[in-house]
């Protein structure tokens, strides 16, 4: 081999080694951009070093045997291209799936585990006082027939309490594992406002807070389960009213867009803070008002009521969103318009 072949070899790997350096720089400047650009840059990059690297090695000779090289080169790389790209995309989509899968994953232990730690301190206060008001009675402590009854009120009160807790732990069980399965049929929306607002008007008079009905004529039937769909409003009910100070407004509507029935809940609370607001309906989530409230001496129960209301909204094939209005917050939920057929 001449000096001229070796100085030709040389600067072909050098005019190599510089195309994989404007591949590499090229993939720098493009980090922002989209993956399919990256993946080709990436793709051909190698490609386009090999091939520069040879043409200059051959000292610019392009005979029949260079040209014929070339076109198998082209050939290859129309063919290779496209599939790396694909399979790139392919690989790089399964590893976001498995690192968003991973996340979830890790928020729903870390809900399971504070809604565990919730639970045991909810439980705790009425079994607490079931047994202190138990003990007094046996003890002698309470005998008087006035006193005895009032004490078998507040049992029966705390006992049903506790019920409910199961219940809305068994529910959230049953909508955790997918095993909730509803027949939907056509709901009437005023009714179901109707029956929530009825259940919901003794907490809300104990309180001091004003209960405000609105729904349109027009707002006739949706596609739900009706005593699903009660409980979602009385949940959303329930929560408005809980942070919603005496004196206070809950407003209920409903109405008719875009082929859908939404009912809202609107409160007076003074809104949700802004970082809390992706969270509301995790299991066991208690921002910091929810917080606040509790260590005044008014318990806000196991933090289930709105991821239950969420459950029960996606098993009825709608949706449910909050966002903060001027002095509060609004709860909608949103499900498709009965048809007439049914």
């Amino acid at each position: 081999m001449s000096a001229l072949d070796i100085f030709y070899v040389l600067l072909g790997v050098a005019c190599s080694l510089a195309a994989v350096g404007l591949g590499i720089l090229g993939l720098r400047r493009m980090r922002a951009r989209t993956l399919v650009a990256s993946l080709l840059l990436l793709t051909l990059t190698p490609t386009t070093a090999v091939i520069v690297g040879i043409v200059v090695a051959s000292g610019f000779m392009f005979s029949a045997e260079i040209a014929h090289s070339a076109v198998i080169w082209a050939s290859v790389a129309v063919v290779c291209v496209p599939s790396a790209v694909w399979l790139g995309r392919a690989l790089a989509h399964e590893i976001v799936w498995e690192r968003e899968a991973r996340e979830r994953e890790r928020q729903a232990e870390a809900s399971r585990r504070r809604m565990l730690a919730w639970l045991s301190h909810d439980l705790r206060t009425p079994v607490s006082g079931v047994l202190a008001m138990a003990e007094a009675m046996e003890d002698g402590v309470v005998d008087q027939p006035d006193e005895i009854r009032e004490y078998a009120g507040l049992i029966r009160n705390e006992t049903n309490r506790l019920a409910g807790m199961i219940d809305d732990l068994f529910e959230l069980a049953r909508i955790d594992a997918g095993d909730l399965r509803l027949e939907l049929e056509p709901v009437a929306v005023a009714d179901v406002l109707k029956n929530a607002v009825q259940a919901s008007r003794a907490s809300a008079d104990r309180r001091g807070v004003r209960l405000e009905v609105e729904v349109p004529a027009d707002v006739t039937q949706a596609l739900g389960e009706g005593p699903a769909l009660v409980r979602v409003v009385r949940n959303l009910l329930g929560n408005a009213i809980r942070h919603t100070p005496a004196d206070g407004v809950v407003a209920v509507s409903a109405g008719r867009a875009d082929g859908e029935v939404w009912l809202s809940v609107e409160d007076t609370c003074g809104g949700i803070p802004e970082d809390d607001l992706p969270h509301v309906f995790e299991a066991a989530f208690r921002g910091t008002t929810a917080r606040e409230t509790e260590q005044a001496g008014d318990p806000t129960g196991a933090g289930m009521g709105l991821t239950i209301a969420h459950g029960l909204v996606d098993a009825q094939h709608g949706t449910i969103a909050v966002r903060n209005v001027d002095d509060g917050c609004r709860f909608e939920v949103r499900l498709p318009v009965a048809s007439p057929s049914r």
